[in-house]
């Protein structure tokens, strides 16, 4: 029995060695042998059922001709810059260290939080860690040992744009931050000079498309180039989702689209790029008038709003010391709120998926338990899955009107949709994925060892004459509750993938 078993075992990895070379090989190289080369296509906020042809019309058409992945998920939580760190790693927030919108870097400054957005706080940290803003290896940086560049252009907030190449391999071009400096002079001369801010961001759009089409679509053009247009995330923040301007913004990110494509196929170019399209996050209505920050004054759990006995950097708590008492004193009076949704603390023991007080699920079940950076608490708004008065459901408890962040399934299920010499053409794949798998497939194509400590897989099913068999994936529900008395239940729902898991959702019954 177990020479047969060592028998199975070597035929497997040969099968897996031939087909992962003859894959490699076959799908390098264009028809006329250049080089293929990666655009990858972020839209922030973008919902799958904005896709629509009335809309969306050149996205539509694209994703329609294109693979698709049905089943695709952003990582959680469901912010812009965790999603920018975590798919540039390949990794969750417990590998990169970039843990939320809002960040607490005791090593920068003990009593108040950094804007992750802002490039300008995110070099505070370079500077106090010794470069070490993630924690885990960026594409950038693995393309830079292989002396090939990566193109970075942003619409939206510096911070965002920055993350994707922090170490400057290449450029980071945005409207408000260029880099390296001195590319500056001869980026305004070729595009002229950035323009204004805007809702809809209309003429940074454009101005970031340009730029694109000029540099990265040219015979010297990078390995590797990533777009992120702000929009609709932008406009359905001020104004919500489906109405008028909102649906503006998603015609004038799709026509850049659009032109992107256009300029690909008038220069030749379709049988050298690969494609991948995909969003940071989805977005649900708010509905919310309790801030966490106040409520916990008001609780007399925080002194006020510049103490740092307790120091909230967006959902996640940092007590002072890690004051077991008062971490659980938190926790229970949350509980008992029926805003308050999912709430998470440090495992009870190492790995395990409970947390450390009761009723909680631990960081390691959400892939948050960074070892440096992770919070004493992670909370999050409750949700329902209630419509819009414009039929888009997803309803949450944080304030404003449009928004993200949380653990319903309108946050974290995405569009992904990818096309070129690589891929399968119009094809569905159900098998689950995530932003982390973005930057491994993208290692792999390009013949590069995907790090050991990348946390994301290879999407070997969405590749064509791909022969490799993909395991069965299967749903597993995780349930914690407090006591009778308190009646809060909380379910972590996911789909498991052989050793990868998926978070589909995380919901609070009382």
């Amino acid at each position: 029995m177990k020479y047969k078993s060592r028998f199975l075992f070597i035929a497997v990895l040969l099968h897996f060695l031939m087909n992962e070379g003859y894959s490699r090989e076959h799908i390098m190289v264009g028809d006329d042998g250049q080089k293929i080369r990666t655009l990858i296509i972020v839209f922030d906020g973008l919902r799958p059922d904005y896709i629509r042809p009335e809309w969306m019309p050149n996205l539509y058409a694209f994703r329609n001709k294109a693979v698709y992945g049905k089943n695709h998920h952003s990582v959680f939580p469901t912010v812009t810059r965790v999603n920018a760190a975590s798919y540039i790693t390949g990794s969750y927030p417990a590998e990169h260290g970039l843990m939320g919108n809002s960040i607490y870097i005791p090593e920068v400054n003990t009593r108040k939080i950094l804007n992750s957005g802002n490039a300008d706080d995110l070099k505070q940290v370079m500077e106090a860690t010794s470069g070490k803003l993630l924690t885990a290896p960026s594409l950038g940086e693995l393309l830079r040992s292989a002396g090939e560049k990566l193109f970075v252009y942003s619409s939206g907030s510096t911070g965002q744009a920055f993350l994707q190449n922090h170490t400057v391999n290449g450029v980071v071009i945005n409207p408000q931050m260029i880099l390296p400096e001195t590319f500056r002079e001869e980026l305004i001369a070729a595009v002229g000079a950035p323009p204004a801010d805007a809702v809809p961001n209309t003429e940074r759009h454009r101005w970031v498309t340009d730029a694109l089409c000029r540099y990265t679509l040219s015979p010297e053009g990078p390995l590797v180039s990533a777009i992120w247009l702000s929009d609709p995330d932008g406009t359905a923040h001020e104004y919500g989702m489906g109405v008028p301007i909102t649906t503006r913004s998603l015609q004038i990110v799709d026509a850049a689209f659009g032109r992107i494509l256009d300029s690909i196929r008038t220069k030749g170019l379709e049988n050298v790029f690969n494609v991948i399209v995909t969003a940071d996050h989805g977005f649900v209505t708010h509905i919310g008038k309790q801030g966490l920050s106040g409520f916990l004054i008001e609780k007399q759990l925080k002194k006020d709003k510049d103490s740092d006995d307790v120091i909230l950097a967006g959902g996640a708590i940092y007590v002072k010391d890690h004051n077991q008492e008062k971490i659980k004193k938190i926790v229970e009076v949350l509980q008992q709120e029926e805003w308050v949704g999912a709430i998470f603390t440090k495992a009870a023991k190492p790995g395990a998926v409970k947390g450390q007080v009761k009723g909680t699920l631990s960081f390691d079940a959400i892939r948050w338990n960074h070892s440096q950076r992770a919070a004493d608490i992670l909370v999050t708004v409750n949700w329902n899955d209630n419509p819009n008065s414009l039929g888009f459901a997803g309803t949450d408890f944080a304030t404003g009107v449009a928004g993200h962040g949380g653990s319903s399934p309108y946050e974290i299920h995405i569009p992904l949709i990818a096309y070129g010499p690589s891929f399968k053409a119009s094809f569905e794949s159900d098998l689950p994925t995530s932003n982390i798998d973005i930057v491994p497939t993208v290692l792999f194509l390009n013949k590069m060892v995907v790090p050991q400590q990348m946390q994301g897989r290879i999407m070997y099913e969405l590749l064509r004459d791909n022969r490799i068999p993909a395991a069965v994936p299967r749903k597993q529900v995780i349930e914690v509750k407090t006591n009778s008395k308190q009646r809060y239940r909380l379910k972590l729902e996911q789909t498991v993938l052989g050793k990868y898991r998926y978070i589909d959702y995380l919901g609070v019954t009382r």
